[in-house]
């Protein structure tokens, strides 16, 4: 199975996205947006795993989610990958991502002691848009660098999910395998 370990968006906040999207989407760009019931902030991608190692990871996560209570964060500000110049994904960011970072930090050392790769510098955002040719690249950097402190809204973060993924034609699919509450 292709899984990764996400956070979920507050439905509340899900009508903002759209409407950043819809804001972006005026660039007239060639960017495919992450569809509302996908949207969600990526903690590990996890690539193909077997059931056995599904079965450690969650035990992993169950054991190491005891250790940290529920926390706030705050979504504010559209970013590009890599840079706002060259621009590859449109996403969101976080305000005062340290308490998020460094869960991940905590979980991704256990991530690599199972095998898997460790991240190089995980930055709390969440994807929105992959941008998929040059076209009216020029006004897509200039809406980002308008939209930049936008704030989007806050949210809960209390629980971590194993998603597994299903590429499709049409778009993945993800289908949530459990919940690990913090």
């Amino acid at each position: 199975m292709r899984a990764f370990m996400a956070v979920e968006i507050n439905t509340k906040l899900v009508d903002t996205i759209i409407e950043i999207q819809k804001v972006l989407a005026e660039a007239n760009a060639q960017i495919k947006f992450v569809e509302p019931e996908n949207l969600h902030f990526t903690f590990k991608f996890l690539g193909e795993i077997t059931k056995q190692k599904t079965d450690t990871i969650l035990n992993m996560v169950e054991y190491k989610a005891e250790n940290y209570t529920p926390f706030n964060i705050k979504i504010k500000g559209v970013g590009a990958f890599p840079n706002p110049d060259y621009i590859k994904v449109l996403w969101l960011g976080i305000e005062n991502p340290a308490i998020f970072s460094k869960i991940q930090e905590d979980f991704d050392q256990e991530f690599v002691k199972m095998g898997f790769k460790k991240e190089r510098s995980y930055i709390p955002h969440l994807t929105i848009g992959r941008v998929k040719g040059v076209q009216n690249k020029e006004l897509l950097t200039n809406i980002v660098k308008e939209l930049e402190d936008i704030d989007i809204g806050s949210m809960k973060i209390d629980r971590i999910i194993l998603k597994e993924s299903e590429l499709t034609p049409a778009g993945p699919t993800y289908t949530d395998i459990k919940e690990i509450y913090l």
